[in-house]
């Protein structure tokens, strides 16, 4: 990993663990940590977030749905490792300088694999509108809001939602069950 992505990932776990309030009123308002799939931006709730790290090797699991990539060993613990553009039906690409793991706690640890890190966002709840409708086939549930910025919009996600945690457990457990030698 260069250096300048080192020192990005640095500053940004330190915004991380600063500051972790939502607005005062209970609105949708509160600092984002905001990343990049493709062309588009999302955000997650700073307060989900445990740290920015740069990839590293991760062990295949057989018999996993194509989102989830494996496991790593984090600091003597194992978590599940999510590849996000492949849980939203994105394009693979080839990972980068700038691809990285968020480590994310939905009840329990997840690593998602995202294109690059952005910011840490303050986003306003007059900036955040609701999602519109959208058709059956798009799980609007996922979404928070969306947040309007100058020209663009990022995208908020109910991460509790994207990384179901119970699910992948459940997956990892069958998976396990599956390894294990038949008697």
């Amino acid at each position: 990993m260069a250096t300048g992505i080192a020192e990005q990932h640095t500053k940004m776990n330190a915004s991380i663990h600063q500051g972790n309030e939502h607005a005062p009123d209970g609105s949708l308002g509160g600092k984002y940590l905001t990343f990049k799939l493709g062309d588009e931006e999302y955000g997650v709730q700073i307060l989900k977030v445990r740290e920015i790290i740069g990839l590293m090797d991760i062990t295949k699991v057989p018999q996993m749905p194509s989102y989830v990539k494996g496991v790593i060993n984090l600091r003597g613990k194992v978590i599940p490792v999510i590849d996000l553009r492949t849980k939203f039906s994105l394009p693979q690409v080839e990972y980068t300088d700038q691809t990285c793991i968020i480590v994310i706690d939905v009840g329990g640890m997840v690593g998602t694999i995202v294109d690059s890190v952005q910011e840490v966002a303050d986003i306003s709840g007059e900036e955040i509108e609701p999602p519109p409708p959208m058709s059956s086939e798009v799980n609007s549930e996922i979404i928070l809001g969306l947040a309007k910025s100058k020209e663009n919009v990022k995208i908020l996600l109910d991460i509790d939602k994207v990384l179901d945690v119970h699910q992948l457990q459940n997956v990892l457990d069958s998976a396990e069950t599956q390894a294990e030698p038949q008697a």
